[in-house]
């Protein structure tokens, strides 16, 4: 078995993605989270820390943003 490269990113769905339209893939990179659109995974990419995942995570959970 091949160790993992920690230069590239393993993308995985996110748990509230599946099953949707809106895909969105996070991964672990660095210290921080990375949120790309799966269906677009070559298109732009957003690096946040984990505090700042965590905080929009909950904000989105509790029905405080507009995502639609």
């Amino acid at each position: 078995m091949t160790e993992p490269n920690p230069s590239v990113p393993n993308w995985r769905k996110a748990t509230a993605s599946q099953g949707s339209q809106g895909c969105v893939e996070l991964a672990k990179v660095h210290g921080v989270v990375g949120i790309r659109d799966s269906k677009d995974p070559d298109g732009p990419k957003l690096f946040i820390d984990r505090n700042a995942w965590r905080a929009l995570a909950d904000r989105v959970g509790r029905g405080e943003l507009d995502i639609a």
